[in-house]
């Protein structure tokens, strides 16, 4: 059984008029280890369903299961970054973290504290700024106070819903870089939220793809097969690169709208696609984006049985 298993899940939320459901028939998993990004316009339930799997929301329907547990409410064995930095702001670095690892651990002593979130601020490189409150930090310092502090409680899995993207782009690219360092070392499980096709390809082992909302569902998991010691700066020469990252723009862009009403073969079991080595774009149906039968799309893809 996957680490993770996502059956079924539906959320629909009230309205005038009736129940919208904003997604339905959400299938996925992820392995221990791996690093899995969600991308899709917004709108589609992505931050809904990140809120399912750390506790924070129930779904309509369906379940998660994590490490063979049903996920049925909030728990230290998933960690959290969210897009703001949600410090307490009248703790230092060190004692924000401490109090997540006072919570994971409360039979610790003071020292033990100590030098495990010493090792995690070291870790995301705030040597030096333990004492410092969070009025006294740049937005990227707060962010990594965050993602210290959600990897001082050791996680199973670790839930970031788009922790860069108030972030400039030096900030945001250095950040990444030691999040990618700080997950190779640690092995960790990780599903992030983003909106930034560079970030899923440098991060990721597998993309989600969703559809346009209402009833969005998962329309395709790309595999990312671009070798996995990659970085900023030496993954755009790699002729995978572009294959892929081609395939998950032409998806936002264009067929992401095909998908709309549910019309796919399979939700139950998303196509799995691997651009970087087939290196085509399915075609769009004649008369173009707003015609046709989204099945038109299983011509150039491999299917999930083909992934092992």
């Amino acid at each position: 059984m996957p680490f993770l298993q996502v059956q079924e899940l539906k959320k629909a939320f009230p309205a005038t008029g009736g129940a919208v459901t904003v997604f339905d028939n959400i299938n996925f998993s992820i392995e221990r280890g791996e690093f899995v990004c969600i991308i899709g316009h917004s709108g589609c339930g992505k931050t809904t369903i990140l809120n399912v799997l750390a506790g924070l929301d129930m779904a309509t329907s369906g379940v998660a299961v994590m490490d063979g547990r049903e996920i049925a409410g909030p728990s230290l064995e998933r960690g959290v970054v969210f897009q703001g930095h949600a410090l307490m702001p009248w703790l230092s670095v060190m004692k924000n973290i401490a109090f997540a690892v006072k919570s994971r651990w409360p039979d610790w002593d003071r020292d033990r504290i100590k030098t495990h979130c010493q090792r995690f601020i070291d870790l995301v490189g705030l040597t030096g700024a333990e004492a410092k409150k969070p009025s006294e930090l740049s937005g990227g310092m707060k962010q990594r106070v965050g993602i210290a502090r959600a990897f001082a409680i050791e996680p199973k899995m670790l839930l970031l819903d788009e922790p860069f993207g108030a972030l400039d782009a030096l900030t945001r690219g250095t950040i990444q870089d030691e999040l990618l360092r700080i997950v190779q070392a640690t092995h960790q499980t990780v599903f992030m939220i983003t909106h930034d096709v560079d970030e899923a390809i440098l991060l990721a082992d597998k993309i989600l793809l969703m559809s346009n909302g209402p009833n969005a569902l998962i329309a395709e998991i790309v595999d990312n097969t671009l070798p996995r010691n990659r970085t900023r700066h030496d993954m755009h020469h790699d002729p995978q690169y572009y294959r892929v990252r081609n395939y998950l723009v032409d998806f936002l862009v264009t067929r992401s709208k095909l998908f709309q009403s549910g019309g796919t073969a399979n939700p139950a079991q998303p196509l799995v696609v691997r651009p970087g080595l087939d290196g085509a774009l399915p075609a769009l149906p004649p008369g173009g984006a707003n015609q046709g039968d989204p099945q038109h799309l299983t011509a150039n893809h491999q299917s999930p049985s083909h992934n092992n």
